[in-house]
């Protein structure tokens, strides 16, 4: 990443400390987000749709998108043949670009990591992007996540590699098998975040059935 403006406002999410900060991250951001984030090679809220697509038969029933930010992944989805797709995010100014995007069948405003606003079972599967990251949704969001999916339900996301066991992850992927939560379906390479920029920033996507 070259420009400094885009620098700052990457650098302003990472640095953020407190749900508060990242929360006035983001806003700061959300106009110049989707171009900014473009012009870097951001693919994560594309490539989710091949995992989705891989495991979860359409029509089963809801999906969730957990940190939608301003929708990206919605309409290819929706392109690939899947019409229920609900979003959460906690940024109110992000979830206004995704509205106004349209790929998305409802959105709430919520924060991972605290409880989640849906019965018990009630999504076919959920995925997330992005999400798992330096300075953002702890390991313990996966709790909530996996409750509100059905059994036999997938739960689908990437986790940065800086985050993984210094975040938890690990250790609540072991936890969550060992207590007959979920089962482990796939985990991809580490592969980049941004096809441009940030060579050094890896993720890994993980695929988990809940049972």
């Amino acid at each position: 990443m070259t420009g400094g403006a885009d620098k700052t406002a990457l650098d302003m999410v990472y640095a953020a400390e407190t749900e508060m900060q990242l929360a006035a991250a983001y806003a700061a951001w959300a106009n110049g987000y989707d171009t900014e984030t473009a012009a870097l090679g951001y693919c994560l809220p594309f490539v989710i749709a091949a995992w989705v697509a891989r495991h979860v038969p359409k029509g089963e029933g809801p999906l969730l998108d957990a940190g939608c930010g301003t929708g990206l992944s919605g309409p290819y989805l929706q392109a690939l043949g899947y019409d229920d797709i609900e979003g959460l995010d906690f940024s109110e100014e992000m979830l206004e670009l995704a509205r106004a995007r349209g790929g998305h069948s409802a959105l709430t405003q919520a924060a991972l990591g605290g409880p989640l606003p849906w019965a018990d079972r009630h999504f076919a599967a959920v995925f997330s992007t992005g999400v798992f990251t330096a300075g953002h949704a702890p390991a313990s969001s996966l709790d909530e996540l996996v409750r509100i999916t059905r059994p036999g339900g997938f739960v689908i996301f990437t986790v940065r590699d800086v985050v993984l066991e210094a975040g938890g992850f690990q250790d609540k992927f072991t936890e969550l098998v060992t207590t007959g939560r979920w089962q482990a379906v796939e985990e991809s390479p580490a592969f980049r975040a941004f096809a441009v920029a940030e060579p050094d920033v890896l993720v890994k996507a993980y695929i988990f059935r809940v049972v």
